[in-house]
Parts: structure tokens; sequence; C-alpha cells
């Protein structure tokens, strides 16, 4: 029996789904993908280059692609006998989901999984969600809102905010954002900060949404923005429902929410690179993930399954009710540097709320890093027209 090894992350979206697919799959073929997690925190951080030594197959965030190639550590997924069935994935991409996989004209990952910033309420606690960020302020004065604002996820609003104004972190090569557009984004993310608890600045969307779920007494109905999980919109996970909605609407629309979600890529180091490309390509296909990766806790990246009937209807309407928001999506810099810059600059956006660094003094050092590390054109071939800005 051919073995491969996979990593991925510790959440039912990230694990269960897999090893559910992996055990359908070894029944089909009698090939056998073992499975092994790691924390969000390290999901996010981990150095591919490491993992591409002991695994076949990674699932990653797609900021990691341009450093992993030029390194050389992930296997492009094109020219090996499956472009057909690329090129069909590519046709039934979510917004940039599919195409934030591609790098130099390769493509090195598969978006088994989408998602942006988008908002979350309690049905039974809210007869509807705001719709403007004023509205969110109010809701906020009145102690029913949270916000996950750690570092990564607090700079993850900044940059949504930045583009949802039409000023994009990175918009040009070398540059952070003008200090005018960064004060008056940071303006709006200190009047939230103020408004939530403050245990908000340690949080995640994970951890967010397990409080607006949780059988509590605490108020809190609706965050506005964290990464959609789709699990807290089915029925059982939790003991009460969260109603996944498009962001708070602000200058561009609902346009500008900052990419997310994951991908399944093939390290350069498998020592069955034919193995692992099937399975990867088995995985993203419609039948699998409308069906037991879905079925298993996955959240589905391709369009078939985000206009699916069932899949709608046993989630409350998650991927209809935030389509919009995934379809106008921002995609992060597509620079070798980028992780670096952002793994930087995301403390210090977290300070700036806590009042621990003034505005003025994050705008100056992130522009002063962004001089040195974001210097390179955006890859013109990893972001298809229309979906980025």
């Amino acid at each position: 029996m051919t073995v491969l090894h996979g990593m991925t992350w510790e959440h039912p979206r990230g694990y269960d789904c897999q090893v559910a697919a992996s055990q359908e799959y070894a029944r089909r073929t009698g090939v056998e993908v073992r499975w092994e997690y790691r924390s969000l925190q390290a999901f996010a951080d981990a150095p591919l280059a490491e993992l591409a030594e002991r695994f076949d197959l990674m699932v990653i965030d797609h900021p990691h692609v341009p450093l992993a190639v030029a390194e050389g550590v992930l296997a492009p997924l094109d020219g090996a006998g499956h472009d057909d069935e690329l090129a069909a994935l590519a046709a039934d991409a979510v917004g940039s989901s599919h195409a934030s996989y591609r790098h130099d004209g390769r493509q090195y990952g598969l978006a088994t999984d989408a998602a942006a910033q988008v908002a979350a309420y309690r049905p039974d606690r809210l007869a509807a969600p705001p719709r403007i960020w004023e509205e969110v302020l109010d809701l906020a004065a009145e102690g029913r809102v949270l916000w996950p604002c750690k570092p990564i996820d607090a700079y993850s609003t900044l940059c949504t905010l930045a583009a949802n104004r039409g000023t994009p972190v990175n918009a040009e090569p070398g540059s952070f954002l003008p200090e005018e557009d960064a004060l008056s984004v940071l303006d709006l993310m200190h009047r939230l900060c103020e408004q939530v608890p403050s245990w908000c600045l340690d949080a995640n969307p994970i951890e967010v949404a397990e409080a607006l779920a949780a059988d509590a007494a605490e108020p809190w109905a609706y965050a506005p923005l964290m990464y959609g999980y789709s699990n807290y919109s089915r029925a059982g996970f939790r003991p009460h429902r969260l109603k996944y909605v498009d962001m708070p609407a602000g200058p561009r629309g609902v346009a500008g929410s900052q990419l997310g979600g994951a991908g399944v890529a093939v390290s350069a180091r498998s020592r069955d690179l034919d193995a692992a490309r099937a399975y990867a390509l088995w995985v993203a296909s419609p039948e699998v993930q409308s069906g037991i990766y879905y079925d298993a806790g996955g959240q589905p990246g391709y369009a078939s399954s985000w206009d699916d009937d069932r899949l709608n209807q046993d989630s409350w309407d998650f991927f209809r009710g935030t389509r919009a928001t995934l379809e106008g999506a921002w995609v992060r810099p597509r620079t070798a540097g980028y992780l670096e810059f952002q793994d930087t600059v995301s403390p210090w956006v977290t300070e700036a709320l806590a009042g621990r660094m003034t505005d003025a003094e994050l705008v100056r050092r992130a522009r002063e890093l962004a001089e040195r590390l974001l210097v390179v054109e955006a890859d013109a071939h990893a972001v298809e027209e229309g979906a980025s800005r």
C-alpha cells in the first residue's frame, strides 16, 4: 500500500474533513494518507521548508506560496497530467481563492477551503445584523459585540478596512499605507476596540465564535469581522448556531475583505509526487467537497459547493450569505517578503489598539519596513483580473 503523510491544522474544518476524505480515498484506491495537525497559530507561522521535509501533503495559507516557491518547497500541480482538472477548478473558483495559489504562471495549491473576514450573529439575540459601520458601533456601545483582535486578526482588520476604502496595503511596491488613510482606519478600529471586552485583544476567530455560540448569560450577539467558520452555523455543533453574513458595508460596499482560507499543496520533497498530486486533485473535486469533506466538518473552496442547496440548507445559508464578500475579497501582496512584514507589523497593531504604541509610530515603522520588504512588483499571474483591489 502507498502511504502518504499530510499536515493540516487543529480544527474539524482543517483536520476531521481530511481524515474522513482520506479514509474513503484509501477504500477506493489503496492509497493511504495519514494526517497530523498543528495549532492555528503554528499553521500560520511554521516554516514550510521544515514541513516539506516530513510531509507529502500540506494544508497551507496562500500568502506562503511566493516564499515557498522561491525556496523550492512546493511542487507545481500543472504539467503533470492533471491540466484539464485544474482548468475545471479554475473555472469553478470562488473569487480569487483558486488563483491565490498560483505563482509565476504555475499552480502550487488548490483552494480546498475558502474564507474571508465576514460577520456573524446570533439570530435568537438579534433580529437583524448591522449593515454599516455606524450601526456596528451603536450595537457595540450596548455591550453586544465581540471582535477578534489578537495581532494577526487586528492586522487583518486593518487590511480589510484599508482595501474597502480603495487604499489597500502595498498599493505600490515598497509602500504601506498613506498616513491619512492609515490613521482613518485605525480611528475606526480604536472606536470599536473601546466597546468590546478587553479579552478580545487576545482572541482569534475561533475563540470569538465559541463565545458567541456558548450557552451563557452574556449579551454578546454579533461580530463584525472575523474569518467565517461554517461549523458554527450547523445544527448541533455548539449550543447555539451562528448565522454568517457579509461584512459591514463601507465605501466600496462589501469589497476588500482580506482573503483567507486554506489550500492543499504538494511537497517538492515528496517521495511519490504522482500519488500526492492525485490525492490533492481528488479532495478538491466537487463530488468530495460537497460530500464527505463537508459532512466531516470541512469548508469547501469551490463554487459548486458554495452553490449547493444541501450545504446551504444545512449551514443556515453560510455560503450564499457570505458569497459577495468572498467574490470581492482582497488578496495580500505577492512578494516573498510579505510574510515577514505581516508577522512583524501584526503585534504593532494590537499594541496601538491597547494604547502601548501611538498610531503615528505604527504607521512610521510599517512604512519603513515596507520600503525594505515589499519592494517587488506583485506577481501578475497570481490574481485574476478584477479580484484584488
